[in-house]
């Protein structure tokens, strides 16, 4: 295979270097396939690209089209993933090992998509409950938040060159802040092979994404105020990067997310025979060959019950001795080498360390088979287990990380011991507890949860269907305390707040309702000579309110409506069993007066409202006695455009409506929000 020079995007256009650059080498067979450089590449000039054109681009989009984007570009990707599969094979992953890469990559850019519908169909979002600031409820405050007005610079990890820009990129973009993407150039080529096709796929607007395939040195020198870096590589690089002064100076967020020393704890309840004993070998054995154990949430240190670690050396010697290392591209194979050659020397060195206070166990060195490739021209490494007999004192598996198929044994007498253990770490992405028992699982979670990022507990119940130690899930926060960085990225609707800024806004309820396109309680109603019911959903304005007939609840509703639901509590029909209680007599059912508000506000007759959605939130506020009379006054508090299934399917949306329900004297005996998707005009 010939020596091509990767591209950089900057600008708007693909660049070539002028110099060659790095050589970057198939971790397999030694040769070099690629080069990379950065040289010639401005970036400041680039960053301001990003503000100046890909920002407000991005910015003119609502969360839902940007989603749209999102999962637009999702499926381009899916239809060309064979062609990354080829060049993962490079860096030395498996087909496994590339799924996890490749496609759960593109699975972050579906998540995220599906994550529009928890956003409103706008630029911006509304932030929690409003808050009442004056006593006559003419003043409120409220909080917005708007896409930060810089671009997110991205410098990932070796590791995962495709996981690691989609799971970010997924989050940004859906905010609707640009990026700068820097894979780490070891394996860049993959990172480019993908960003190629994103590139001409036209999906995003122009300037939403660059890429750097050489060295970033120096790009911090132009961040700004808006602007957002994350780093995914060594603690100590992390480190250096976050104490640059322009971060300081300019307010500028950095998130660190760090390899870490992650455990897996074995319940003092497991013994060999159960079924979570084999879990937690399988599990083991999964997180030190799967990459070949370069993933920052790897299990670094198998935590057991003393009297339980030859019964674990035995069955991780078994399982492992069947595990067949060598050429990825080839069906028997479970376990590639290293992404490259500097890495097994690297994590060669790093057992010597270990060697010197505790003892392998399991593998050597020097002494294994590799299928289908020469072991050494690739960057081949067995898997390597440690014991050590005196955790506490001889402390370099809680301090030394080999970023490869190494891992340690250590023994521990007490749940308390194990809590211990794992917190010597100082600070872990992922820990994980197998149990039968769930008073254990809640001790040991509850001991480490403050120095841990995520806690996987496994027991046989969801061991099928569990993701495993070592996947972060788009969904969850990814992150952890302490060495791990004290980052957090990803975590579903958290991961994009924190490209998100958050502005407090004052004033009447009226002019709040105008800005956030939510009606707050106070604010002006306008009420149409029109049934709100027999308006389209484009027809609508938040504010409409329907002022409705009133209704005096007698003894013969409350047991009607007792008779019809079969509920008879006491409050509702026994008089003579209130004493005690807040109610001065029989009392209407809070359903009953919700039931009775729908009858007051519905109109019958077939119209555009196609049917009721739900409710999301209800209070009754004061009781309801025979004799009192009861109105209602329904407003338009919020809508939501649907998207169209099937070009079959009706065009529609959701209309959240706010009911209040009030007395004779005016005071609200119950409050609620329902939901009716509403058919639109235009087909």
């Amino acid at each position: 295979m010939s020596v091509t020079q990767l591209r950089n995007y900057a600008e708007g256009n693909w660049v070539k270097s002028r110099n060659a650059g790095e050589t970057l080498h198939n971790a397999v067979t030694g040769s070099a396939i690629f080069t990379a450089s950065s040289e010639g590449l401005n970036f400041g000039d680039m960053m301001q690209y990003a503000r100046k054109v890909g920002g407000p681009a991005l910015r003119k989009l609502t969360f839902h089209e940007r989603g749209r984007m999102l999962k637009a570009l999702a499926m381009h990707l899916m239809e060309r993933k064979e062609d990354f599969y080829q060049v993962s094979a490079y860096t030395g992953a498996t087909r496994a090992d590339s799924w996890v890469d490749i496609e759960g990559g593109i699975g972050n850019l579906f998540t995220y998509a599906s994550l529009r519908r928890q956003f409103p169909d706008e630029r911006f979002y509304v932030d929690g409950d409003a808050a009442k600031l004056s006593k006559n409820n003419t003043f409120i405050g409220h909080h917005i938040m708007v896409p930060r007005e810089g671009v997110a610079i991205h410098i990932n990890a070796f590791n995962f060159p495709v996981w690691g820009m989609l799971e970010k990129i997924a989050v940004n973009l859906l905010a609707g802040v640009p990026a700068i993407v820097k894979p780490a150039t070891l394996t860049s080529y993959l990172t480019e092979a993908v960003f190629v096709e994103i590139i001409n796929s036209g999906i995003l607007p122009e300037g939403s994404l660059q890429l750097i395939c050489g060295s970033a040195r120096g790009i911090l020198d132009h961040v700004e105020t808006g602007d957002v870096v994350t780093f995914t590589g060594s603690a100590s690089t992390g480190q250096s990067l976050k104490m640059h002064p322009r971060l300081t100076s300019e307010a500028v967020p950095f998130n660190l997310e760090a390899d870490s020393l992650n455990c897996c704890i074995l319940g003092m309840d497991v013994h060999p025979g159960m079924p979570e004993f084999d879990i937690f070998i399988k599990e083991v054995v999964r997180e030190i060959t799967t990459k070949a154990g370069q993933k920052c949430t790897a299990i670094r240190r198998i935590i057991v019950p003393a009297d339980r670690v030859e019964d674990v050396q035995i069955a991780l010697g078994k399982r492992l001795a069947s595990n067949t290392i060598g050429d990825p591209t080839l069906k028997e194979v479970r376990m590639g080498p290293l992404a490259g050659i500097s890495q097994r020397n690297e994590v060669r060195e790093k057992v010597q360390q270990l060697a010197k206070s505790q003892s392998i166990v399991i593998g050597n060195l020097d002494q294994f088979e590799v299928i289908g490739a020469d072991k050494e021209k690739g960057a081949f490494l067995p898997p390597v287990i440690f014991f050590n007999d005196s955790p506490y004192q001889k402390t370099d598996c809680h301090n030394i990380e080999a970023f490869g198929p190494v891992s340690t044994i250590i023994p521990y007498n007490t749940t308390e011991d194990a809590i211990a253990l794992a917190r010597m770490g100082k600070g872990s992405l992922v820990g994980s507890v197998v149990t039968q028992d769930d008073d254990i699982a809640k001790e040991i979670v509850l001991g480490t949860a403050g120095m841990h990022g995520r806690i996987l507990i496994l027991n046989a119940e969801c061991a099928k269907e569990s993701t495993g130690h070592g996947s972060p899930m788009p969904l969850l926060v990814h992150g952890g305390p302490g060495r791990a960085g004290g980052g957090e990225e990803m975590g579903g609707k958290r991961g994009v707040m924190h490209y998100l800024h958050r502005t407090a806004i004052q004033g009447s309820p009226t002019t709040i309702t105008r800005i956030t396109n939510v009606y707050q309680q106070g604010a002006k109603q306008h009420e149409p000579e029109v049934h709100l019911f027999k308006k389209h959903f484009e027809d609508l304005r938040v504010g409409d309110t329907l002022v409705t007939a009133k209704h005096t609840v007698t003894e013969a509703d409350i047991t009607n409506f007792a008779n019809v639901s079969g509920d008879n509590f006491y409050a509702h029909m026994d008089a003579t069993s209130l004493e005690g209680t807040i109610f001065e007599k029989r009392v209407a059912h809070g359903y009953f007066v919700l039931s009775k508000a729908a009858g007051l506000f519905v109109d019958a007759k077939k119209g555009p409202v196609l049917l009721n959605y739900g409710i999301d939130e209800a209070r009754f506020t004061k009781p309801v006695y025979p004799g009192m009379t009861i109105g209602v006054k329904l407003t338009v508090k919020e809508k939501t455009a649907q998207e169209k299934r099937t070009p079959e399917d009706v065009t529609k949306g959701i209309v959240k409506w706010l009911v209040d329900v009030y007395d004779e004297t005016g005071e609200t005996v119950a409050i609620v929000t329902i939901l009716t998707m509403v058919r639109m005009r235009i087909q």
